[in-house]
């Protein structure tokens, strides 16, 4: 994030007498230049109607008229669409802070000089791991030096840089490893969220952490924050999937220094989602089919807002809603579940999240642990997800399991070593279930 975006995403005073959404997240197209094995929209080929140029430019105009301030371009890629620097200008010129959010496999210094002109404030670029993890987890060997060659041609523009991860079991022992290398390649941000079992990671359960690994990265983070980022003056921002409560909130929620913490999920009332064809939804994460509220080429995006079914549930539910352990915490009219979209791709719905260390220490103090098991495949299209089963199961004795944080230890990993994994563990995690 920059200072731009942090105070475009910022809930004024005058926002909370009419909560409307702040901050839009668009896949300007699916069409993409890597295969990722992680990816929830499985995105490769464009959708077969995406909008037009006229098109997005009258989408940027309904987002200014709602209040928006900030919009970050997505895809697949969002640099495939010969446009996406005149939507990006338009975006600008509207008075809203424009980022992109990229794989980076083809960004050159030709499109970032397009950024550049185009007015764009920051550009964050994805680097799930060192480079032989990275390479796996995308699908193309070589994507991770395109990534951070990339990255140090945007650090030296005007366009500030972030950096964004993915945490699962193949990246989460090269964490500290990466800080070190954000710090090399100049991001001034880091954004770090949980690997979801949607799309292409719905095929590799075995990729996704365990509720219980919670317990381990929790710590990881706040030691790599205050020994490795903050001393680089790199900001760290967990995304909504990480959480909720206790004593990391404080540390980790949004940097920690404001003071925030997990207040529900936003989808909706302070975001929203819109895809390449039109579709609307409440965050760009949750699955199309259960949450899409409306098309722009249909309805406005203030009228969808307003009166679809989708984007007004996570605004007007309540705890009534909730389920599971959820259901009976002593949280649950804050956090209401956490982020809807993990709860949603594990059971079919919203209510009730096995990720969050509160809940994973209420079981660590009894003894406990939860452990997720795959019970459905996913159908195999653009942002779809299978089933999981929760076992509650007695925590095993010490040593007798695998700890992720031993990894960390025995790798004395650099950034430039390649990684922790053999090439057999990268393919083991990556294979289809």
């Amino acid at each position: 994030m920059t200072d731009a975006s942090t105070r475009a995403r910022a809930i004024l005073p005058a926002d909370l007498e009419k909560p409307h959404p702040l901050y839009c997240v668009w896949e300007i197209t699916l069409q993409c230049d890597l295969g990722c094995k992680h990816c929830g929209s499985r995105a490769g080929k464009a959708r077969p109607d995406e909008l037009s140029t006229a098109e997005c430019f009258e989408v940027v105009e309904q987002l200014a008229a709602l209040g928006l301030r900030e919009v970050t371009l997505i895809g697949g890629e969002a640099y495939l669409r010969d446009d996406w620097h005149l939507i990006a200008a338009e975006i600008t010129r509207q008075g809203m802070v424009c980022g992109m959010t990229t794989g980076a496999r083809n960004l050159d210094q030709r499109r970032i000089d397009q950024a550049v002109e185009a007015g764009m404030k920051i550009i964050s670029i994805s680097i799930d791991g060192l480079e032989h993890t990275h390479d796996a987890l995308r699908g193309l060997k070589g994507s991770w030096k395109a990534a951070t060659d990339a990255a140090r041609r945007v650090a030296a523009s005007p366009i500030r840089l972030a950096t964004n991860t993915q945490i699962n079991r193949l990246s989460m022992p090269e964490l500290p490893a990466m800080a070190e290398l954000l710090a090399e390649i100049g991001s001034k941000a880091w954004q770090l969220q949980l690997t979801v079992p949607m799309g292409r990671a719905a095929d590799r359960p075995e990729l996704v952490l365990q509720p219980y690994d919670l317990l381990e990265l929790f710590p990881l983070l706040v030691w790599i924050k205050q020994t490795k980022l903050e001393p680089a003056g790199i900001g760290m921002y967990p995304s909504n999937n990480i959480g909720y409560y206790g004593p990391y909130e404080q540390l980790l929620r949004f940097g920690g220094e404001r003071g925030a913490h997990w207040k529900g999920c936003s989808a909706g009332k302070w975001t929203l989602g819109l895809e390449a064809d039109g579709k609307i939804k409440g965050c760009p994460s949750l699955p199309s089919d259960s949450y899409t509220g409306g098309n722009i080429r249909t309805m406005g995006i203030a009228e969808a807002v307003e009166s679809t079914p989708e984007l007004r549930y996570f605004r007007e539910r309540t705890t009534e809603d909730l389920w599971g352990y959820c259901k009976t915490c002593y949280y649950a009219d804050e956090c209401k579940a956490g982020c809807s979209w993990t709860s949603h791709c594990m059971f079919g719905k919203p209510g009730n999240n096995v990720y969050c260390i509160h809940r994973a220490t209420q079981h660590e103090r009894q003894g406990l642990r939860e452990r997720l098991v795959k019970r459905a495949p996913a159908p195999g299209k653009p942002f779809d997800h299978g089933l999981f089963d929760v076992i509650v199961e007695p925590m095993p004795d010490a040593g007798d399991t695998p700890n992720l944080l031993d990894l960390v230890e025995q790798a004395g990993l650099a950034f430039d070593s390649g990684g922790a994994w053999q090439r057999d563990v990268l393919k083991d995690h990556l294979r289809k279930a």
